[in-house]
Formats: structure tokens, C-alpha cells, sequence
């Protein structure tokens, strides 16, 4: 494991890989200064985290670290340990921790105020900024998470379509902390039966089902809601069918982009797909890590939320900290950043190349069908299947923790474009050890002993 500063020398380095590989084969990799901070998190903050995702429980035993501080593509925990970093931030740190772009655009707001009784000159210039970005939405407002977005949204083609039904695709895995979603999870205590009534599932890729739901709930469904994109590529004529639905039934079509939103490309899926949805929620890469998403969409719809419309009027995204001025600036210079750097091709470039290492790895040690690359380049993630090809939360614990062991910290293979050939040469030499263990495991037709303790664990669960 690599202790030592960003410079180390390459004695230092090849040092620490040793010992990263004598650890990970010994299973004496420990982290007690995390450790000790996770015990102190859980006392003060249920889960022991913000954010169910960050869990510990998505760790092996004792293996979740605690950050200390990160920059560009590395993360550092509380018992100095340097760590490459994927799915940084949730996903939303596409250009790595504390980016020089977007640090100076913060600092450069935070002596002029950051919050004021009256709009500042930045909301008008961030929004002419995301529209020049996303030319297929007409009007824009930000919010600081992308929960409300998308609440906002479906709350919007209720009262365009005055339907009290939500269809949202059961294939994607989260929309809204919101009981419209959380009451379709083994999540939903607390939600009311009456709110779960109200919400709908259709499968990814399925005209066919879709348009039998829509049937089947004539003049209920108020929106279709989903990913344009996910794990998979939409099939040939997939989202263009889905806007004809859309348009014969009279609802709203939405598509969540917090994922997809500048990984696929600047305008998005929809830029990239060339499918216009009525609405659309951005989050996740638009702030570097920063609190902003985006609700966007035809000026029609999104007029109901403001003074020009004559009909009822939409509570739309009324937050004390939505115009949060160093937010909204990081935003723009993310935006500035991605068109004039490429960033999105880079994205794709660099996870081609981790693809392509890790697939090698996997198949070099017989693991290639247990070990599963899915997903965009741009926004990789990884599948663990047990002896008989099921997904195996035991050989996913397995799997992380010899990857923390050699320095990489990846509850995914999600780039970010401050990653360098390096970094990612180097993930793959880790995942290679790492798909070593795995065969032996596979040999056993038992991941036990390999474990270190409990499983990681789904974040949606009905117990703890």
C-alpha cells in the first residue's frame, strides 16, 4: 500500500506494491485508524454515513476507509494510505478532486457573497451557460441535489397532464430519496401504501410492455420516467419509440441524466441519442462535487413553476441554497471545461483502456465469465458471479478487498479524466492479483476463507 506523498520515487514504489501484494496474499491488510473513525461515525449519524451508498456495509469487514483528503485521481485515509479512486464522489467528480479549473471559478465567488436576498448575475449566466451546453432544453432551474430535480419533474407532468400515475423503468436502480420512488424499494417504510398505488414500472428496451402499460392505466400515467442510458446501449429505434408513446398518450417524458448527463456527451444522452425528451434532470458530474443539479426542459412545462404561465401555478424548486453563487460558478466552469478539453472523449478513452486491461486480467486467469465489465466506456462498472454465473455479493467482498489491499478504491470502474496511463496500468496489475485469488476461490467452489468477515451488502434492503 502506498503511504508516501504524489513524488515518491520508483525504489518507494516498487516497495509499496510489494508490500501491497504481501498483504492482500496474507489478508492481514488492516485499517485501524478508519476503523476507529467508522465507530465514531456510526454513533453520531445513522448508517454511519450521508449517503447509503458510502456505507461501510458496502466494504468488506473493516475494510472502509475513511478519507482524509483527495486530489486529481487519488484519495488518501486516516491511516495514510493513497488509494486510486474510482466512482469518485458518487460519480460526480468526473475531473478529479479539487480541480484548478474549478477551484479558481469557486474562490473567485466566495469574497463577492455567496447568497442574497434578490437573484445574483451568476444564476442568469450559469443558465446561459447549461442551455448553450444542453440546446435541447429551453429553460433551466438548479437545485443543490438530484432528488429534488426529479421530484420537480414528475411533480410537473402531474399538473400538465392532471394524471396522478408515475411510470417510472424498474431496471434502474434510483431516482428519488422521494416516497414516489423509495415506496417502489424494500426500502419504503414510512411510505404511505397510497403514494406506492400511485407509481408504475415498465422494463428497460420493451415498446411492447410499455405501450400495454399505458393501455392498461389509460389517461393515469402523468410521465414515463428513466435512464436513457445505463448498463446497456438503448436498443435501435428504442428512445424514439418511447417519445412516439409518450406523444400518443399524452404524457410527459423524462429522462434522468444525473449518470448519463456529460458522460455520454456535453448535451448529454439526449445530445448524443438525438431524442428530445419534455424533460430532463442533470446532477452528479454537472458540479465537480459540488451541491448542483439541474431541472430542464420544454418552456411550456417548466413556465408552470413561474410568473408567465395563466393556469395554476407549480411550487418548483423554491431552495434557500439553490443559487448558492460558488456552486453555480463551479458549474459553469465544469461546463467550460468538458466542451473546450474534451473531457467526454477523454472519459471514453480512458475507460476503453481500463476495459480492455481488466478483461485481459480476468481472462489470463480463468475468472473472464465471473468477473463482468458492463457499461459505457465513461461509466464502467463490474459483475462478480459465483461458480454457477450468479451474482455473488461473497466474491464481490472477495474481489474489493484485494483491490483496497494493492491501492484501489473502486466500488466501480468509473473513470475520471484525472486519471492518467499510469494509474490505469497500475489498476490492472491490482485487478490481476486480485482475479488470481478469485480463481482459487472458484477452484474451492467457496469464497470463505478469502473473506476476512461478513459480505458487503445491497444498499436496498429491508433489514439492517
Amino acid at each position: 500500500m502506498d503511504t508516501e506523498s504524489p513524488e515518491r520515487s520508483d525504489s518507494a514504489a516498487a516497495a509499496a506494491a510489494a508490500t501491497a501484494r504481501a498483504t492482500a496474499d496474507s489478508g492481514e491488510f488492516s485499517l485501524p485508524r478508519s476503523r476507529a473513525a467508522n465507530e465514531r461515525l456510526h454513533a453520531l449519524i445513522p448508517g454511519g454515513a450521508h449517503t447509503y451508498a458510502k456505507g461501510d456495509d458496502q466494504y468488506p469487514a473493516d475494510l472502509a476507509p475513511v478519507i482524509s483528503h483527495g486530489h486529481g485521481a487519488h484519495v488518501w485515509d486516516l491511516d495514510g494510505n493513497r488509494y486510486i479512486e474510482y466512482g469518485s464522489g458518487l460519480r460526480s467528480v468526473s475531473l478529479g478532486h479539487a480541480h484548478p479549473r474549478v477551484l479558481e471559478a469557486v474562490r473567485r465567488e466566495l469574497d463577492r457573497g455567496s447568497n442574497f436576498v434578490r437573484p445574483s448575475v451568476v444564476e442568469v449566466e450559469a443558465a446561459e451557460r447549461f442551455l448553450a451546453t444542453v440546446p435541447t432544453a429551453e429553460m433551466v432551474k438548479f437545485a443543490k441535489n438530484g432528488s429534488d430535480a426529479t421530484t420537480a419533474a414528475v411533480r410537473l407532468a402531474r399538473a400538465a397532464t392532471g394524471r396522478p400515475r408515475v411510470a417510472l423503468c424498474g431496471d434502474h436502480p434510483f431516482f428519488s430519496v422521494d416516497d414516489w420512488f423509495i415506496g417502489t424499494t424494500p426500502m419504503s417504510a414510512g411510505v404511505p401504501a397510497a403514494t406506492v398505488d400511485l407509481t408504475v414500472t415498465f422494463p428497460y428496451g420493451d415498446l411492447a410492455a410499455t405501450q400495454e402499460l399505458l393501455t392498461r392505466y389509460r389517461d393515469e400515467i402523468a410521465c414515463l420516467v428513466l435512464e436513457p442510458a445505463s448498463h446497456t446501449e438503448p436498443p435501435p429505434g428504442y428512445l424514439a419509440g418511447l417519445r412516439e408513446l409518450a406523444d400518443r398518450h399524452g404524457c410527459v417524458l423524462v429522462f434522468d441524466e444525473m449518470i448519463t448527463g456529460f458522460r455520454w456527451s456535453e448535451a448529454g444522452a439526449q445530445g448524443l441519442y438525438g431524442v428530445v425528451p419534455d424533460l430532463s434532470t442533470f446532477g452528479k458530474a454537472l458540479g465537480n462535487g459540488f451541491a448542483v443539479s439541474a431541472l430542464a426542459g420544454r418552456r411550456e412545462l417548466m413556465e408552470r413553476g413561474g410568473l408567465r404561465h395563466p393556469g395554476d401555478r407549480v411550487f418548483l424548486l423554491s431552495t434557500t441554497h439553490g443559487a448558492e453563487t460558488h456552486a453555480l460558478s463551479a458549474a459553469q466552469a465544469v461546463l467550460t471545461t468538458y466542451v473546450e478539453e474534451g473531457i467526454t472523449a477523454r472519459l471514453h478513452v480512458l475507460g476503453e483502456r481500463l476495459a480492455a486491461g481488466v478483461r485481459e486480467a480476468a481472462a489470463s486467469a480463468g475468472v473472464g465469465d465471473h468477473l463482468v465489465l458492463r457499461g459505457r466506456a465513461s461509466n464502467l462498472v463490474f459483475a462478480t458471479l459465483d461458480e454457477n454465473r450468479q451474482p455473488s455479493q461473497q466474491y464481490r467482498t472477495l474481489f474489493l478487498r484485494h483491490l483496497l489491499a494493492g491501492g484501489v478504491l473502486a466500488p466501480s470502474f468509473v473513470v475520471s479524466s484525472a486519471l492518467d496511463e499510469a494509474d490505469i496500468d497500475r489498476t490492472v496489475e491490482v485487478v490481476a492479483r486480485a482475479c488470481a485469488v478469485y480463481r482459487k476461490a472458484l477452484d474451492a467452489a467457496d469464497p470463505t476463507p478469502w473473506l476476512g468477515g461478513r459480505p458487503v451488502r445491497p444498499v436496498f434492503r429491508r433489514s439492517a
